[in-house]
Order: structure tokens, then sequence, then C-alpha cells
């Protein structure tokens, strides 16, 4: 899949194409029937498939100073598009000055002049231009008159009605339900970083932990986590992991601790994937190490349960 930041140097091979446009922060189970639905026409029309989203996140933008709240920062989104099969991705660099387009500029310069869209795909909600002026209905009409075809994609929901939507999966994840939060997102949420030194504390106590910094993402309610670790060479190892500042040895900043079972590789300096399962328990502070290693063990044998299930 071929990555460009700003439609005007999207290369010629990949204009005229079937294009999704949305900001597709979580590529959840809604976001994929959208560019899904921009593939199978793409297929049809043995045209090229491409994928139109923003970044930085417009909220980023216009409410810098936020807790973070993105689903899937900008690499795991890209991966996750990638792995959908698109020929191309437009990452366009979202700033207040792009902001300030109307909609039949954006239309205009971005979706005829630079990518020469032929037919373009949203989901139902998608709004953009100054002020959020343009809809699905602008697009149909302006898709009438430049020439490209246009298709809305109509909510989706599970089985129960709830929608498939990112303010559904942040709402969830700040209730620690992920397994809620995999059902909207057709995979288990996950955290992706570099494995790094800690304070080598939960070796003196006979639970090392292999310690990733949260980056960009939203904070999960914190508490104890049944989860997986994908390593680099595609193995999957279950374990226990800690999100949160850690109040019984008076943490200042929020970190994922992860216990991996059965498990002694050294993997510091590995980019890693932490998957959450389950949550077991809100964070707590405990009457010193004792207390805490003790509640470990009970955490651990409980989240092996879950694994085993």
């Amino acid at each position: 899949m071929r990555v460009y930041r700003k439609v005007q140097s999207v290369e010629p091979d990949h204009t005229g194409a079937v294009v999704a446009v949305g900001n597709f922060d979580g590529v959840h189970s809604g976001h994929r029937a959208v560019i899904g639905e921009a593939g199978k026409i793409a297929k049809a029309a043995d045209l090229k498939w491409g994928v139109l989203t923003f970044e930085p996140h417009p909220r980023n933008v216009f409410q810098p100073d936020i807790p973070p709240f993105r689903i899937t920062p900008f690499a795991d989104k890209a991966r996750l598009i990638r792995e959908l099969g698109v020929d191309f991705l437009v990452a366009q660099q979202f700033d207040m000055t792009f902001s300030q387009q109307s909609a039949a500029t954006f239309v205009e310069e971005s979706l005829v002049r630079a990518l020469g869209v032929r037919h373009l795909v949203a989901g139902y909600d998608f709004k953009f231009g100054h002020k959020r002026q343009g809809s699905c209905e602008t697009l149909l009409a302006m898709g009438n008159e430049h020439g490209f075809d246009f298709t809305v994609v109509s909510a989706a929901s599970d089985d129960g009605g709830g929608l498939y939507s990112s303010s559904r999966v942040r709402e969830l994840l700040t209730r620690g339900d992920v397994r809620a939060v995999q059902e909207v997102l057709g995979r288990p949420f996950e955290i992706t970083g570099v494995v790094n030194h800690g304070d080598a504390r939960g070796r003196t106590i006979g639970f090392p932990t292999a310690n990733i910094a949260l980056r960009g993402y939203i904070r999960p309610a914190f508490g104890v986590y049944a989860v997986k670790m994908l390593l680099p060479d595609g193995a999957l190892i279950s374990g226990v992991a800690n999100l949160g500042l850690r109040p019984t040895v008076a943490g200042q900043v929020p970190r994922l601790e992860v216990h991996l079972f059965d498990f002694d590789d050294d993997i510091y300096g590995q980019k890693v994937s932490v998957q959450f399962v389950e949550m077991l328990r809100s964070e707590k502070k405990f009457d010193g190490l004792d207390a805490l290693k003790a509640q470990i063990a009970r955490d651990s044998e409980q989240a092996r349960v879950i694994h085993a299930i």
C-alpha cells in the first residue's frame, strides 16, 4: 500500500480511483464496511482502491490540550487499512489552514483536481469543510456536477442494536469494558509500543514485567487486565497487565506493565502489541509490596483461567 501525506502528491497511477473518505479512528467494523464497499466497487470497475483520511485527527488541531483520545494513532490506523488490501492511503495533513476550506473547495481541489476521483464512498455521518458545512448530500450534488459517483454507507450495528462508532469505543474503554470494545472493533483493542526498561521492581517480587509507554492512545480505565502480547516474530503470549499509576509504589506517570506467562526471553527494545482481553479489577493501593505480590498472584491465576476459556 502506497502512503501519501497530501492529495497533491498522489501519483497518476492512483488518480481516477474509487476512494473511501473519513477519519477512521479505530478502523472499527463500521469503518471497514465503508472501506470495503469502496473495494467492491473498485474491483468490479477494475479501478484502484484508495482511502482518504486526515492527520492529525481534527480534534487534536481544534483542542490541542485535551487528554489523549485516539483509538488508533496513525501508524496503527495505516497498518489496519493496509491489511484490508487497499492500494493507497492519503493521510491528508490537517491544520488550521486546511480547516478553513469550504466544502466546495475541498471537493473541487482535493477530490476532483488532485485525485480525479471516479467514485467516492463515505459513511452516513461524514462531515467536511469549514464548520462541517459539507455532508453526504453535498457530495451527491457535487458528484453529479463534477462527474464522480457517490455511495453513502448506512449505519452499522451489532446484534443488540449498538452502533459501530468511535465514540462508543471510547466510552466503553473508559469503563474498562474491553470485551464489548472487541465486538465493535472486530478485534481486541491494542496498544503498540517499544518495550523499555522500568524500575525492575516487578522482577524483585517474582513478577517481571515488560513496560510499554502509552504515547497518544486513549487511556482505558486504570486497572488490571488479562492480555495477550504479539511479538515481532508473530508469537502471541498470554499474560496479565496493570495499566495505571501504580499507587502502591507512588507512581506518577501512567504506564502499561505486562507480566507474560511462562516466558522469559529478552524483548527489550522490541516493538510489540498488547491486546486487551478482559478487565479483572480496578487499580488500587495496597499496604506494601507483600500485599501487592499476593494480589498479583491472584490476578495471574484469574487471567490464566480467562485465557484458557
